[in-house]
């Protein structure tokens, strides 16, 4: 990335959505992996993705990404954030975007792009502009290419927890981050595009497992607020998306059992998948919950990229 002069840099984390069975309403911030993003005004008007690299590791995620600022998530929330702070239409932006996010992986990577080049043009234009109007760009970004949904830009923005009370009107409500919460992302090189994991989703569910799923959303937000990650781990069971989705992810229903055999408080599939997120406490011997998960993909054919990461309280921030 550029060193130039005029050149700012933004980082912009991986997020984990849905969080077991609260489906679209709650997401938390990791510390890694996460985007990064250059950003400067040039004297040609419009906005322009110059450069796009990916560190992502594995073949599956060779397609390339769009540069066409329209149909890129960081293109089309820097257009929209632009917009909203009431830049003239006359000034240029370029950006270059450097993927530690991997497409595909069920950690919020279109969302950590388009949260990045918001946050940059608020940077940029030394504005007051609101994470409420940068969050609505980044919405819009997203619906572009996944749907409108808050759970992977809503943290990425804000940090920590939040939970997405409505979408009309727009509530975002940040929760606590038990300090004792200590978690490990497994992600299979396996992609799988949030289309297709929401294309099998249930069109109907039974009162009884929308009962289950309403109180482990509960006693998730509980656990959150009494620092209680035994809690949180019973919670994160989802009986309405995780047993449509699980098919979908080769080995997943082993990969959790061995994460829980191994240590685990809880274990779930991170957004769409297919990474999966395990939690446990301060004492919680993470290394062995990931080599259990990987060992089962790795059965399947899978090689796995494993992240060690905390909650990311800060979430995108200037660097």
């Amino acid at each position: 990335m550029g060193s130039d002069s005029g050149w700012i840099q933004v980082y912009a984390p991986a997020t984990v959505a849905n969080c077991g069975p609260a489906f679209d309403t709650l997401g938390f911030a990791l510390e890694r992996p996460g985007d990064r993003l250059a950003a400067r005004w040039s004297a040609k008007p419009g906005v322009r993705l110059i450069e796009i690299s990916d560190e992502s590791i594995g073949a599956e995620h060779n397609l390339p990404l769009p540069r066409d600022p329209a149909k890129n998530t960081a293109g089309i929330a820097a257009i929209k954030a632009l917009k909203l702070a009431g830049a003239s239409a006359k000034r240029g932006l370029e950006l270059k975007l450097h993927k530690g996010v991997p497409p595909g992986s069920g950690l919020g990577s279109s969302a950590a792009s388009a949260v990045a080049a918001a946050w940059a043009v608020g940077e940029l234009l030394d504005s007051s502009l609101p994470r409420q109007a940068l969050l609505e760009a980044c919405l819009e970004a997203e619906a572009a290419v996944s749907g409108r949904f808050a759970d992977n830009i809503a943290p990425a923005l804000y940090g920590g927890f939040v939970l997405i009370r409505s979408y009309d009107p727009l509530e975002i409500i940040s929760l606590p981050v038990p300090p004792t919460l200590r978690l490990v992302i497994v992600r299979p090189h396996y992609r799988l595009l949030t289309k297709r994991a929401r294309a099998v989703l249930p069109e109907r569910v039974t009162l009884s497992a929308a009962v289950r799923n309403w109180a482990n959303v509960g006693a998730l937000v509980a656990a959150l607020y009494r620092d209680d990650p035994a809690l949180l781990g019973r919670a994160l069971q989802d009986e309405i998306v995780e047993p449509a989705r699980a098919p979908l992810i080769p080995g997943f229903a082993e990969a959790k059992a061995a994460a829980l055999q191994a240590g685990a408080l809880g274990c779930a599939i991170s957004g769409a998948g297919p990474a999966l997120f395990a939690i446990a406490d301060e004492a919680g011997p993470l290394e062995r919950i990931a080599q259990a998960i990987c060992r089962v993909f790795q059965a399947h054919g899978l090689e796995s990229s494993v992240y060690h990461s905390g909650i990311s309280t800060r979430g995108v921030h200037r660097i």
